[in-house]
């Protein structure tokens, strides 16, 4: 046995033995063990043997700038050596987050005046909660406590966050949801439409479906409506014409706090600096993270107005303090690389090529309409999905769920590209510094992938 191979079995052994992996069957790792990382470079990723391969998921929706990227690397190293930990509790600050916090109100739409950091998105949904609970105290009104969010929206794993997301599996055996919240139908007319549906008439049946919970739980009772501006996790499900100005006054004629989840769309993933930007409506707290240092380093930031920050600001004089804070709260080193993160994303236009490469890229997915396992092909900018199905035209799934994409996956691997499979769905969202040539090439293999998955469903019977 090589070198090479002890080390990489040994590693290996190693995770299988200690490890416990997020989002994983851990009995099946401890038969399939991990594929393992070593290094990154633009696009590529590059295993322990030295196998190159496309990332077409910018690792977790996150690495807008690409990998090992020098300046990212810089930035970490200059104020590791300068201060490499600071706290922010109690008056106490340093010049990065302060930097950073004056970077995100500069660029956020105008409404947004204030920031606050955390370590994750799942965090910073957790510190929404409490903080629009708090708000709503201080403004006399204790009963709005309950969220509105979406079936199939993801907010994050912690206990109020994993409560906002509307998926089963984050869910089941948590005993979640553990706050009051309220899943609404999932805005996207393919997967939630009825037969003959219009999109018009869909987006009025949802807006309807708002407005008549609403009412019906008591507007006096809901403090917030969560969501994705377009959702992720749930496949790359774009919301129909419409759907987020409804929203928007349906909250504003019932006082209640709008939320936006950016912590994918957020900093050029849709062509534009915000999803909400994109899809013209205006948030009163914006959450965001991963593409913020592109994963470089921990770090979320919730954004929000001014009208709130008072009401907060005003209930810490009379109590004595803002009760809440990480130790890690606003980093010196993740927003130092957050800051030169987003110098990058400025300087070199990676919003502007995400629209434009994310045009072509999008061309490019829609030929495969044609495939004779592909039912969809949707997105916007550099977030897109192909949805694979039994039969042609139809929008019904896989009756075996799950084989397809298990399928998909592994042929995707053995032709050195990585996509991120839900259920049966391929899911891309590759770095925002992608080419054109580059996203032909996702393509290309994603064409050789799906003729390998075909020919897998027919011998197999999978219907």
């Amino acid at each position: 046995m090589s070198t090479e191979n002890r080390f990489s079995n040994s590693l290996a052994a190693a995770d299988i033995a200690t490890g416990l992996h997020p989002y994983t069957n851990a009995r099946l790792h401890e038969t399939k063990g991990p594929l393992i990382m070593d290094r990154g470079e633009g696009i590529y990723v590059y295993d322990i043997n030295g196998r190159q391969y496309i990332e077409s998921f910018a690792g977790l929706w996150s690495v807008a700038i690409g990998f090992s990227e020098p300046r990212l690397v810089e930035a970490a190293t200059k104020q590791m050596q300068r201060l490499p930990f600071y706290h922010t509790f109690n008056h106490m600050s340093h010049e990065p987050n302060i930097r950073l916090a004056e970077k995100l109100v500069e660029i956020s739409p105008e409404q947004i005046t204030r920031v606050s950091f955390t370590n994750s998105g799942s965090e910073a949904n957790d510190t929404v909660v409490k903080m629009v609970w708090y708000v709503n105290n201080a403004r006399g009104k204790p009963e709005k406590k309950k969220f509105l969010a979406r079936t199939k929206g993801y907010h994050g794993i912690t206990m109020a966050s994993g409560s906002l997301t509307g998926l089963p599996n984050n869910h089941r055996d948590f005993d979640l949801p553990i706050i009051p919240v309220i899943h609404l139908t999932t805005p996207h007319l393919r997967t939630s439409g009825q037969e003959g549906e219009t999109e018009a008439e869909f987006t009025a049946r949802l807006l309807k479906e708002i407005e008549d919970t609403i009412i019906s739980e008591g507007p006096e009772t809901i403090a917030a409506f969560i969501g994705e501006p377009l959702m992720g996790a749930a496949g790359v499900l774009v919301p129909p014409a419409g759907y987020w100005q409804g929203v928007e006054a349906i909250c504003r004629a019932h006082d209640i706090f709008l939320v936006t989840d950016e912590v994918v769309t957020g900093f050029g993933r849709l062509g534009t600096m915000f999803g909400s930007t994109y899809f013209g409506f205006k948030p009163d707290i914006m959450v965001t993270s991963k593409q913020l240092t592109s994963s470089y380093m921990p770090l979320a930031a919730i954004l929000f107005t001014e009208k709130i920050y008072n009401v907060l600001a005003d209930n810490t004089a009379q109590i004595g303090t803002w009760g809440h804070g990480y130790t890690t709260t606003g980093h010196p080193v993740a927003t130092a690389v957050a800051l030169e993160n987003l110098k990058i994303i400025e300087e070199r236009d990676l919003i502007g090529n995400s629209a434009r490469v994310g045009k072509v890229f999008m061309e490019e997915l829609q030929k495969l309409s044609d495939h004779p396992i592909v039912g969809d092909v949707r997105g916007v900018g550099l977030m897109a999905a192909v949805e694979m199905v039994p039969e042609k035209f139809s929008r019904k799934g896989f009756e075996q769920f799950g084989k397809a994409g298990g399928k998909a996956f592994a042929s995707a691997l053995r032709n050195n590209l990585i996509v991120r499979v839900v259920g049966d769905q391929l899911i891309f969202c590759p770095p925002l510094i992608i080419t054109e040539e580059q996203a032909l090439e996702v393509v290309s293999r994603t064409r050789r992938t799906l003729d390998e998955v075909l020919a897998f469903v027919t011998s197999e019977g999978i219907k």
